[in-house]
């Protein structure tokens, strides 16, 4: 996944960056390919957190405000520019997406707001919908439905592998299972590096904090409150099968997409309430909740095909307090980026891109102005 060579930092630049999911991976190899000596720590494995469960539809379609907007689309964009490159990709589709709701009003309403902004949505009927969309039982379709043309999907695990890789080739260190780590740095004054679980100290001239639903935690440590939503979530993996689907579903039941090796990836918040963490971390599942996922899949396909899941993955899925995506450098902690959002996967390319960016530029970037941290207005604590 080579890119062209940036603008070079000065000799000597050093970052590190916290958090091995796609947003860190994304700007750590930004970093590198752009000059700057990188260290990518994480507190387990690469991936193994909110990254590693998403269900990583790629989509600007819900109600956002203008400049989140903007910033989706420009996610979606490098994706497509991924795919140009690696069009043998098995992980990464732009199949489209089909929505469909329990009150029609509510698909006419997102599809009337979808096309004022110029965003491809078209209103189907039920027998078209069959006919164009392959791979659904024609007789679980609503009278309309909406589809959403130039929406996708990633797996991941399948992009970070291959990131990770790449990282390490170009001579970026990595470092998993560093633990609950603490940025260094005093108040009003600069970013000093990171300091491990264990005691271990790394020094740097830049920190980016990547941790997803840990990033709050990370920042009280060092003086400062990040509003912070994060809630559970669970994505399960279904066993290989035929199925036939080439699209993302959103339903009033499930969520659906395809998956390498023949797989589906389901999720949903219907039964949330039945997945909980305890007070260690674990987390417990309802296991019922898998086959009435399975069975909620296998009504949905053509020729209703037996669904089984093979993984289940609970997690905590981070959201922000006012629900936008926290891009930026902190003014408390200058040198210090933070970012923290639910929009992982569609953000995960172009957050990074923007990110090392301005830290090899020094240049704020305006598209990320309206999601800077400071729009909190947090201080350190006295």
């Amino acid at each position: 996944m080579a890119e062209p060579e940036a603008e070079r930092v000065p000799d000597g630049r050093r970052a590190v960056v916290l958090g091995g999911g796609v947003l860190g991976l994304s700007t750590a190899l930004e970093l590198l390919r752009g000059g700057a000596e990188v260290l990518l720590v994480t507190e387990s494995e690469v991936g193994s957190g909110a990254s590693g469960r998403s269900l990583s539809w790629l989509n600007a379609g819900g109600s956002y405000a203008e400049s989140y907007f903007r910033l989706r689309m420009a996610g979606i964009d490098r994706y497509r520019t991924l795919l140009a490159r690696h069009p043998e990709a098995d992980w990464l589709a732009f199949g489209g997406g089909l929505y469909w709701d329990d009150d029609p009003f509510v698909v006419i309403d997102r599809h009337n707001a979808q096309t004022r902004r110029g965003y491809e949505a078209r209103m189907l009927g039920r027998d078209d919908a069959a006919a164009r969309v392959p791979g659904i039982d024609p007789g679980v379709l609503p009278h309309r439905v909406l589809a959403n043309p130039g929406e996708g999907w990633v797996s991941l695990p399948h992009l970070m592998a291959g990131m990770a890789g790449e990282f390490t080739m170009l001579g970026g260190t990595l470092i998993e299972h560093a633990g609950l780590c603490t940025v260094l740095g005093e108040s009003g004054g600069p970013v000093r590096g990171v300091s491990t679980a264990a005691g271990r100290d790394y020094r740097s001239d830049a920190v980016v904090l990547a941790c997803g639903a840990g990033t709050p935690a990370v920042l009280a440590a060092a003086g400062i409150e990040l509003p912070d939503a994060s809630d559970p979530a669970m994505l399960l993996i279904s066993r290989p099968l035929e199925h036939g689907l080439r699209t993302v579903l959103n339903t009033p039941r499930i969520s659906l997409r395809p998956h390498p090796g023949g797989r589906l990836a389901m999720d949903h918040t219907w039964y949330l309430d039945r997945v909980k963490q305890n007070a260690d971390g674990s987390w417990d599942v309802d296991e019922d909740i898998l086959t009435e996922v399975a069975a909620e899949a296998s009504r949905l396909l053509a020729g209703n095909p037996e669904v089984a899941v093979e993984a289940w993955q609970p997690g905590l899925k981070p959201v922000p307090g006012d629900g936008e995506p926290v891009f930026g450098e902190l003014q408390a902690l200058p040198g210090c980026w933070v970012l923290f959002t639910h929009s992982g996967a569609t953000l995960g390319l172009i957050g990074g891109e923007l990110a090392a960016g301005e830290i090899l530029t020094g240049r704020r970037h305006p598209l990320l102005e309206p999601f800077r941290p400071e729009r909190f207005g947090y201080g350190w604590e006295s």
